[in-house]
């Protein structure tokens, strides 16, 4: 690192779980963000701020008016703009100095080439039908996925490592019976909650990347913003998971 990166990055360097070496290897990091709206517009702040040296950055959609109350992200100037491309001149505002790639056409026939490129995956849509391909993806790439999920005053969050034989994946969590596509547009969500989740996405990727503390790998985090509690339940592998039983 030259002097211009050990003082932009010195609160961190200064921690003694991250040091010299933790920012280094920040730095020689490539992380995948899929999804720039709620969840996606901190993640992607926050992990361009703390020095994650490539962040590709996937949306296939447009900023629209009513994105504007918790995709902080997206500006009123930005309306009508790829959300990607929004992203993308916040990111290097903030951070010039790495590398950011955006992708408007991702999808799962070209999804596996993207994930070669990464070394973790921070899932931030709002179907499952989207997450179930993102997860069978990533198992399949033995890749870490960080998803996280929000509507109205909930949220979720956990890191799967399906591709280890002891560890479940976001389908032995949910089966693709059975799960209704709730997302915000149809139920609303209060702002900070996507922000609460977003943040905290990005705090369990930096914890994956630099191994350090509880990282919800096999655990999901509830957490209920009205009541302001946080609760963590086991996830157990599915012996029959169509997806990750193989591993």
């Amino acid at each position: 690192m030259n002097d211009q990166q050990l003082l932009r990055y010195s609160r961190q360097i200064m921690l003694p779980e991250v040091g010299v070496e933790g920012q280094e290897v920040l730095l020689g990091s490539t992380m995948l963000l899929i999804g720039m709206g709620g969840l996606g517009a901190p993640t992607a702040l926050y992990l361009a701020a703390a020095g994650v040296g490539h962040l590709i950055i996937a949306d296939f959609d447009t900023v629209e008016l009513s994105n504007l109350q918790r995709q902080v992200i997206h500006h009123t100037n930005d309306i009508g703009k790829l959300k990607v491309d929004s992203a993308k001149q916040k990111m290097q505002a903030i951070n010039p100095t790495i590398k950011i790639t955006s992708v408007s056409d991702l999808d799962e026939n070209n999804l596996s080439k993207w994930l070669e490129l990464c070394d973790i995956v921070l899932d931030g849509t709002d179907n499952f039908d989207t997450r179930f391909k993102i997860n069978q993806a990533c198992v399949a790439s033995k890749k870490p996925l960080v998803s996280a999920a929000v509507i109205r005053f909930e949220g979720q969050l956990s890191v799967f490592k399906g591709y280890d034989a002891s560890q479940p994946c976001y389908q032995c969590l949910y089966s693709t019976d059975g799960n209704s596509n709730e997302n915000c547009t149809d139920n609303g969500i209060l702002a900070p909650v996507a922000g609460m989740l977003g943040t905290m996405q990005a705090l369990q990727a930096l914890k994956v990347v630099l191994n350090l503390g509880e990282q919800l790998v096999g655990k999901l985090m509830i957490i209920d913003a009205l009541d302001l509690t946080f609760r963590a339940v086991t996830i157990s592998k599915d012996p029959d998971c169509p997806i990750c039983q193989q591993n």
